[in-house]
């Protein structure tokens, strides 16, 4: 089935403005299309489709950006820390490719805006859906490796997660926790959770105390150490 870059009912696909010029998917992206029509396709969520003729959805697309995504990942962490063990790797690669993280990278540049949704997912907050919003980045990432190559695909990659694959690296990232509680307050249209930490007692013997607030303090952990 052929596809189209000009399709009835479509989202536009330009962003907030950056000093008076609208930024579109492909300037948050950063990769600009040789075929348009790769881009519109990884725009298509299947309940779009379902309303306009049963046309492509970007399924395919997602199939192939997942395992894309997955060895650009995987690649710069093995490559990243030679003497770091198999299983440290693992784990930290899983904290780069599941569904929140992948969502959080979606919102970073606003795909939600530019995702091609029926009435009814629409309606109903697709355009902040993890499952949608993680969906729909690994379609655009597919795109870009058939419309790009490989070195195309690794560029957009590294430059999407490198802060996270950085903090992974560094031990820092948020743990599950953390970033399901942010993906709830997302959902919900809130600020981000917010942490705050205070210290008390002498040197050999400190209690920290840490504090999360999401429009209200959501909850609070004394212990002896900042983990």
């Amino acid at each position: 089935m052929p596809l189209t870059t000009s399709t009835p009912g479509s989202a536009p696909v330009a962003g907030p403005a950056v000093d008076g010029a609208p930024r579109t998917i492909e300037d948050r992206l950063g990769h600009r299309f040789a075929d348009p029509a790769l881009l519109e396709l990884a725009l298509r969520h299947r309940s779009w489709c379902s309303e306009h003729g049963g046309v492509l959805s970007n399924e395919r697309l997602e199939f192939l950006g997942d395992a894309v995504r997955g060895v650009v990942v995987t690649d710069h962490l093995y490559r990243s820390d030679p003497e770091r063990p198999e299983g440290v790797l693992a784990r930290c690669r899983a904290e780069l490719v599941n569904a929140v993280a992948l969502a959080g990278v979606a919102r970073e540049i606003d795909l939600g805006a530019s995702l091609r949704l029926g009435r009814g997912e629409d309606q109903t907050g697709g355009r902040n859906k993890t499952s949608i919003l993680a969906d729909g980045l690994e379609a655009l990432i597919g795109a870009v490796y058939l419309d790009g190559g490989v070195e195309a695909a690794t560029e957009v990659v590294l430059r999407l997660f490198g802060d996270r694959i950085d903090a992974v690296l560094r031990g820092s990232v948020d743990s599950a926790a953390k970033s399901r509680l942010q993906e709830l307050a997302a959902q919900f249209g809130g600020e981000p959770p917010r942490y705050r930490l205070t210290e008390e007692g002498p040197e050999h013997d400190k209690r920290f105390t840490a504090r999360v607030e999401v429009a209200v303090c959501a909850g609070t952990g004394v212990g002896r150490t900042m983990n």
